[in-house]
């Protein structure tokens, strides 16, 4: 049974159904923390890119303007989602997950000074201590996202994987932070958090071989939220994160449209 949904979640829900009824605006600035989807996006060495192709773009005989697109991507590049069956053979396909996982209170987990000079560094339990001794306990039910500075390397691909080869021969090249497995199973079981995003390539760290923190992840249920991008506008607590991917049928993840909701005055 899914806990009582939290008085957090209750605002944010009673902004979002006023902002959408015409009604009062959002209380606090809205920071999207999603990259493009376009040319320049970075993908997993063995993925395909992103691709639009323009169908229709200029005046019809009738007068007025017309256009319109197809895509084609793969569902693990840019701002996305990895959904518990990404790594877990009875995980939660990316249309299964309930939504209000993805509409929480926010925190921002920032290693980024560790992290400036280190491409192999990870978030550790002692990280989220550290954190919890200067912000209070992370609540459950939180979108803890993780701050490594690797998002202001985007979208350069040898800064921001460790290499710009592509290819299978390319994985073993990558070079990146990310969360360590330990870390992953006490944000899972002892703070229960409802999602876990991080602004780099992969949750797990790019030299990583058995992607520990995934499986970690994807056996307790929690989603996964990788690219995310502007982490540095945030404040460390009091924000909403607003995480709504594409509900692909049994995808294993899927492109995400990220934001957050600051508090009045944030």
């Amino acid at each position: 049974m899914r806990r009582p949904r939290s008085p957090v979640l209750a605002s944010a829900a009673l902004a979002l159904a006023c902002a959408s009824g015409g009604g009062a605006p959002l209380a606090g600035r809205v920071v999207d923390l999603t990259h493009p989807f376009d040319s320049t996006t970075v993908y997993w060495p063995t993925g395909e890119g992103f691709e639009l192709t323009v169908l229709s773009d200029g005046p019809t005989p009738d007068g007025y303007t017309y256009r319109a697109n197809s895509f084609c991507a793969a569902e693990h590049g840019g701002t996305h989602l990895d959904a518990p069956a990404h790594f877990s053979e009875q995980g939660q396909t990316a249309e299964a997950i309930p939504p209000e996982r993805f509409v929480g209170p926010g925190v921002v987990i920032d290693v980024s000074p560790r992290c400036a000079g280190d491409p192999e560094c990870t978030v550790g339990v002692a990280d989220v201590r550290a954190f919890e001794s200067r912000h209070g306990r992370i609540p459950e039910g939180a979108i803890v996202l993780l701050r490594t500075g690797f998002g202001e390397r985007w979208p350069d691909r040898a800064a921001y994987l460790g290499t710009d080869e592509r290819g299978a021969a390319a994985v073993a090249k990558l070079r990146f932070p990310g969360l360590d497995a330990e870390a992953a199973r006490f944000l899972a079981e002892e703070r229960r958090i409802d999602a876990v995003g991080i602004d780099t390539a992969s949750i797990d760290p790019g030299r990583s071989t058995h992607f520990e923190a995934h499986r970690v992840l994807a056996d307790r249920g929690v989603p996964i939220l990788e690219n995310v991008a502007s982490l540095g506008e945030l404040p460390a607590t009091s924000f909403t994160v607003v995480a709504l991917p594409m509900k692909i049928g049994g995808g294993s993840g899927g492109p995400l449209r990220i934001v957050a909701i600051l508090a009045p005055g944030g």
